[in-house]
């Protein structure tokens, strides 16, 4: 993490108004959260539409913070304390996250797309870390407060960064790719998500496609050459640097192939560049695409095929995603991170592929942030999902029970069932829950189902002669 200087943070923050007795105070690592910042870092306090963090400033210094930006338009507390003054606070972390990384001597790659983006940045570090000294975003620390925060936890002897990033609307980007200047940047997919801002889809890969905006002239850009939104738009694009495709279709640079799938995993092989197979044990279909994209970025940096296998089988993925959990008698797969048409969709077809359960419930929460074609977008979903795959559809959520209306005529009514709220799911799922069931759980990050995944782990049990 960084560490430096208050007169360092000053200039590299472009504030002002540090007293000289504090200029040679040492502050290692930031943080913009009161509640969990550690002894020694530099507070950022954030305006927000519902808080202030100028507010729990003697939080902060309570629980050890060492100096605190601040900016200028709140009024400074009389207490001898070291502020640094700036016009805005949120840029200033940025400046600070900006200046840092052009101190750093490391690789950067950005990570952006509609779905796939956690878990190729998961799988990508994995790989890298056989052979460098790797970070990567925690979490989903991928926005305007998470990617300059990511930055500022980088070690200085760290040699790759692999980097998150979101967005919800046109320039932030931009932003970012800013601040993280990758030498590779990775765009997974297009999908119909944060259409509230962005309208289309070809409006979401031009917001994409921002991240060029900061990739190294001498950088890479790997993209999914399947994609058909990404093909049609980037017709319009001129691009100068280095590019490289991966999907199935024959055009791509990188070409994989799924030889088969089970609970555990998949194994596909590459057939361009080289002929090659690799076992990959994470569940779904389209997490082939990832781990090529991942695999691309391997060989780039030189890491041998047989070290490559390696870093697939001990990749640390984040929690929530196409995550099979064992409980008593039953199974959960709990995907219950975000959703948006495709994800779920892609979901679906892992939840139709697992074989050898006697019951198939699927849980299904709200997809947000569709914009206007919301509820049509739930619509499409009832209409193809699969009756024959699914012996229960629960519904979540006022969108959601678009998708079981739709689906009704098909599964029959005693199949389809809506629940107003949490508790009220978890008491109906228990009620037509078979030994040997396995659980699809699935809905937007507000919606919170991971309550429901624990829930029923450990609220339904059956007799340990029923495992799975």
């Amino acid at each position: 993490m960084i560490k430096r200087t208050l007169e360092e943070i000053q200039l590299m923050s472009k504030g002002t108004g540090l007293k000289e007795e504090y200029k040679n105070i040492l502050i290692e690592g930031v943080s913009t959260d009161s509640r969990t910042i550690k002894e020694g870092q530099l507070f950022v306090p954030l305006i927000g539409e519902k808080f202030n963090g100028h507010n729990f400033i003697e939080q902060a210094i309570e629980k050890g913070a060492k100096a605190s930006l601040w900016s200028k338009q709140q009024p400074l507390p009389n207490i001898d304390f070291p502020f640094i003054l700036v016009e805005d606070t949120l840029l200033a972390l940025h400046q600070l996250a900006k200046e840092y990384r052009n101190q750093l001597n490391i690789k950067a790659i950005g990570i952006t797309g509609s779905n796939g983006k956690t878990t190729t940045k998961d799988i990508t570090a994995s790989l890298l870390s056989i052979k460098y000294k790797t970070k990567k975003t925690v979490g989903n620390y991928n926005n305007l407060i998470g990617v300059p925060l990511t930055i500022l936890d980088l070690d200085e002897d760290t040699e790759m960064a692999v980097v998150e990033m979101g967005t919800e609307m046109f320039g932030e980007l931009s932003i970012l790719t800013s601040i993280v200047k990758p030498d590779i940047a990775i765009i997974t997919s297009i999908g119909e998500a944060h259409l509230e801002h962005l309208i289309n889809k070809e409006n979401v890969a031009k917001a994409k496609l921002e991240i060029l905006e900061g990739l190294n002239s001498e950088g890479l850009f790997i993209y999914f050459g399947d994609d058909p939104t990404l093909k049609k738009v980037l017709k319009n694009y001129t691009i100068k640097h280095k590019t490289i495709t991966y999907g199935t279709e024959d055009h791509n640079d990188y070409q994989c192939k799924l030889k088969s799938m089970d609970q555990k995993g998949l194994s596909f092989t590459l057939e361009t560049p080289i002929h090659k197979e690799f076992y990959l044990p994470i569940l779904g279909k389209h997490n082939m695409y990832n781990a090529t994209a991942a695999i691309a970025v391997a060989i780039h940096y030189g890491i041998p095929f047989d070290l490559i296998q390696e870093g697939l089988y001990n990749v640390d993925k984040t929690g929530m995603r196409d995550e099979l959990i064992h409980a008593k008698g039953f199974a959960i797969l709990n995907d219950s991170y975000k959703s948006n048409p495709d994800s779920l969709l892609a979901a679906l077809n892992t939840f139709y592929s697992m074989k050898n359960f006697n019951q198939k419930i699927a849980v299904i929460g709200d997809m947000l942030g569709l914009g206007k074609e919301e509820i049509k977008a739930h619509e499409k979903i009832g209409l193809v999902i699969d009756e024959n795959q699914v012996d229960y559809l629960f519904t979540i959520g006022p969108l959601a029970k678009h998708i079981g209306d739709k689906a009704i005529t098909r599964f029959g009514k005693d199949r389809i069932i809506h629940c107003e709220d949490k508790r009220e799911l978890v008491e109906k799922i228990k009620k037509v829950i078979k030994p040997k069931s396995l659980l699809l759980v699935k809905a937007s990050r507000s919606l919170e189902l991971e309550e429901v995944v624990k829930a029923i782990s450990e609220e339904v049990a059956f007799p340990e002669n029923e495992a799975i």
